[in-house]
């Protein structure tokens, strides 16, 4: 049912006007019972973390995935395009955590009373020992509470930014089916080899008290200290001075390093020296990654001080000292490979104590010992972080689960960069940071986690008679028994009596990754193994749109998931926008404080301008927002504006009885442009260019109503001097055509204002209208290039009227037009719409070198 045409036509409200309509009419729903496999354009939506707000980031990422969609659709495709929420991981547990003033504690019995502290608070300064501890199972219970709330909210926002999402095909990554799914891979993974388990030095946060994988890492710069100490050589000969950031861990080293090639310290290599304050004798060894022009050009190796360690640990077969606890405390146990009373009594000292603590404990004990020598050098270092983490990492010890990545696999590494080959990046630029990842991994994927509100690791231990566990015989279900919590559910063969106790067993207590569900999001979306017929219909998937940021995370392991379980790559395409950075070119994010909540915006000026701004920027590319100035916003507002002006003046024309051909010059080029504008709109919809679809549309649409429409509105009226019948059809039916095509071309972006003006004239929504062809339009004509001479020449005598300060209604006597033989030819073909929008009495052309209007009269200089 048609809309009648208001008398005012406004952008304000029209997202509650047209959203709940879409909802009903089930516009956007994607119909599988009619759709084919090559029918189906599927798309792996990225499930935004549900831990907060959204920001004007996702706004701009979000709205390039929907342009592409809404192009798909109206090319006939079924569009899948599912919405998922990330409801799991360290980002709701801390915000559950700020939210309620509460923190977990698995020790405590549940509540089922539990009422938290307060609610809505921010409590980001609030220390974990301010917060009331609660059981594990409480804590899950306000995670899942305060995700559902953050979920609403995202989606109301989503919404209201006009994202043609089949909202039918939602998930959540915490629900039942997310985690069977997610349990399931990894039982296939651990099946097949790919999974496990190993004590190995680990990344570790000491806030979270969790495992962090390499993925998660980043470099901030740290003030640091080179301090010299002094190892004795156990020949008598002189001691070895070593530069180290890092004295603490003096009690932690197994070893001297330095380059086979340094002529400094062959005649080291192979002997022994004993360190100084604790005397524990440790070989020097060469290695190729210790650095000649570094400190000392020798290096002490501690369990653990860094990354290079653990790889000269590894290489090297050294023992494990570690001395630092998962609290990043040192640990209170004495080390047996500390003999002397003096170096047990200093341990004693630092035990308990934070490694800054512990620095100055063996710092103060060198000093006093002349074991530091020379000064202490300050310095500014990269030092690794956990990416959500306010402290410096440490390397500890610790049982984990593994995936393995290809990072020791050489043939799955190979057979990674081939499925990254066959996937098409856009930009493309942005395939180098995949195959930079691929290459330069050096560890499999640490997949556990010490964590509350995640999916829980499907296994079960025995244990043996002593009541050890038995770690390499894990229990695991069958995958009809999935989704399962070991924490809480007895093994299967066992009851609940036997749990902890000798010949019983004892449940796994992490949980998985985030990016181990993430991962998976194609198999989420397309409901797996839950219902193969959708899966098939959808997988592999056409697109995956996401950040640049997270292609080493959440890329690379979907791409390694779907080649463990399927051999396949999960998509065809990889859309990757860029970042919103600040005025000051800085990127915008939550932990810099400079993010913008974008629903304010969109109620200020509306979705369709909003989307207009992000629209504008290309895949790939960064855009700078201003909230004080958003000045693509506002031409974006202006824009959807006069889309809704002017399809109300078109259709202000009464088509003329019989009208079935446009005949007229003029009109015939101007729907020859719009064919070529259209051609070159659809392939760069097809190239995943929306910017450039969206700037050559904008460009003919101001042509358009800026010159097209005031050069026949005299002839479409049937006013203007020699119009006929013949002549106002041409005009009127050219004008209709051409708003009808726009409209469409305009509909992906402007999804509020054009659904508005297509429901004047039409019953059915302008999102499930075809897209325009070149094929369709009323003239098959090649565009001569004659309205842009004529908008030339309008803009000249427009020019001459304000030079002559008259009004641009003022009469024209007689006004001479000078321009190249071939433009003025086609000027020639245009004369009697020229002559009536400049009410030009006696209009001729001359020939000139280029066009310009020599001469004009107006007829207040005439009387």
């Amino acid at each position: 049912m048609t809309k009648p045409m208001p008398d005012k036509p406004t952008v304000d409200g029209l997202e509650d006007v047209w959203g709940p309509v879409w909802e009903q009419d089930g516009t956007y729903r994607f119909d599988r019972d009619s759709a084919t496999k090559d029918a189906v354009y599927s798309i792996d939506t990225p499930p935004p973390t549900a831990s907060g707000s959204l920001h004007i980031g996702h706004v701009f990422s979000y709205t390039h995935t929907d342009l592409k969609a809404r192009f798909e659709r109206m090319r006939g495709k079924h569009v899948f395009y599912p919405m998922g929420w990330d409801d799991n991981g360290l980002p709701t547990e801390r915000r559950v955590q700020n939210y309620y003033g509460v923190r977990c504690d698995p020790q405590l019995p549940y509540d089922p009373a539990f009422v938290p502290p307060f609610e809505g608070g921010d409590n980001k300064s609030s220390k974990a020992a301010d917060q009331l501890p609660i059981s594990r199972r409480n804590f899950i219970e306000l995670c899942e509470r305060l995700t559902v709330q953050d979920e609403q909210q995202f989606e109301h926002l989503f919404r209201t930014l006009g994202l043609s999402v089949d909202w039918t095909q939602s998930y959540r990554t915490i629900d039942d089916t997310s985690r069977a799914s997610a349990q399931r891979a990894f039982l296939r993974n651990l099946e097949r080899g790919e999974a496990y388990q190993a004590d190995a030095p680990t990344l570790w946060d000491v806030t979270f008290r969790t495992a962090v994988a390499q993925a998660e890492l980043e470099d901030k710069e740290m003030p640091g200290a080179y301090h010299g100490l002094a190892f004795h050589r156990t020949d008598g000969g002189e001691d070895v001075v070593i530069q180290t950031t890092r004295p603490e861990l003096l009690p932690a080293c197994v070893a001297l390093v330095a380059h086979p090639d340094d002529e400094r310290f062959q005649d080291l290599f192979g002997t022994t020296v004993r360190s100084p304050l604790f005397d524990v004798e440790v070989p020097v060894l060469a290695h190729h990654l210790a650095q000649q022009d570094k400190g000392a050009g020798i290096a002490m190796v501690c369990t653990f001080g860094d990354t290079t360690d653990v790889v000269w640990w590894r290489e090297l077969q050294l023992p494990n000292r570690a001395i630092i606890g998962f609290d990043g405390r040192v640990r209170s146990d004495e080390p047996a490979w500390i003999e002397s009373e003096q170096g047990k009594a200093l341990y004693a000292e630092m035990a308990g104590k934070t490694v800054f603590s512990a620095k100055k404990v063996v710092v103060d004990a060198l000093t006093e010992s002349g074991e530091l020598i020379g000064d202490v050098k300050t310095i500014n270092h990269p030092v690794k972080f956990f990416e959500k983490g306010d402290k410096p990492l440490e390397i500890v010890s610790t049982r984990q689960w593994y995936i393995v990545n290809g990072a020791r696999d050489e043939q799955l590494k190979a057979t990674l960069r081939a499925r990254g080959e066959e996937i098409a990046f856009h930009p493309d630029f942005m395939r180098v940071r995949y195959d930079n990842w691929v290459g330069g991994l050096s560890g499999d994927w640490l997949i556990s986690r010490q964590r509350f509100f995640g999916v829980p690791l499907p296994v079960w231990y025995p244990l043996d008679a002593d009541g050890n566990p038995v770690y390499d015989q894990p229990i695991v279900p069958a995958e009809d028994q999935l989704p399962v919590d070991p924490a809480s559910e007895p093994a299967p063969g066992y009851d609940e009596s036997q749990r902890g106790v000798a010949g019983g067993f004892q449940g796994e207590l992490d949980v998985m990754d985030t990016w181990a569900t993430s991962s998976l999001t194609p198999q989420l979306a397309g409901k797996w193994e839950s219902d193969p017929a959708l899966y098939d219909l959808v997988f592999p998937y056409d697109v995956r749109p996401q950040a640049q940021d997270i292609i080493r995370t959440w890329l690379f392991t979907t791409v390694l998931r779907s080649q463990l379980e399927a051999d396949v790559a999960p998509w065809k395409h990889a859309s990757i926008s860029g970042f919103i950075v600040d005025p000051d070119r800085k990127k915008m994010s939550k932990s810099k404080g400079n993010v913008v909540t974008p629903l304010s915006i969109l109620e200020q000026h509306g979705a369709d301008a909003v989307r207009y701004w992000a629209a504008s920027s290309k895949l790939g590319t960064d855009a700078a927002f201003d909230p004080q100035n958003p000045k693509q916003i506002k031409v974006g507002r202006r824009l959807a504006i006069k889309v809704l002006n002017a399809a109300k003046f078109v259709y202000g024309f009464e088509l003329p009885s019989g009208a079935t051909s446009v005949t007229e010059p003029l009109d015939v080029d101007m729907l020859a442009e719009l064919g070529s504008v259209i051609d070159q709109a659809t392939a760069a919809f097809e190239g995943f260019d929306h910017a450039r679809a969206l700037e050559v549309t904008e460009r003919f649409f101001w042509t358009f109503c800026d010159d097209y429409l005031e050069l026949v509105k005299e002839r479409a009226y049937g006013t203007a001097t020699d119009a006929t019948h013949e002549t106002q059809a041409s005009a009127v039916l050219a004008l209709r055509a051409a708003i009808d095509a726009l409209l469409r071309l305009l509909a992906p972006f402007l999804p509020f204002a054009t659904e508005e003006v297509w429901a004047w004239t039409h019953e059915t929504s302008v999102h499930r209208a075809s897209w325009p062809t070149r094929a369709e339009l009323p003239t098959q004509a090649e565009p001569a290039g004659l309205l842009g001479a004529v908008g030339q020449a309008l803009i000249g005598i427009r020019g001459a009227k304000t030079a002559a300060k008259a009004s641009q209604k003022t009469p024209v006597t007689r006004a001479v037009v000078a321009a190249p033989a071939e433009t003025r030819a086609l000027l020639e073909r245009a004369a009697v719409d020229l002559a009536a929008v400049g009410r030009i009495e006696n209009l001729s052309f001359t020939d000139g070198e280029e066009l310009a209007v020599t001469e004009i009269e107006l007829a207040e200089q005439q009387a």
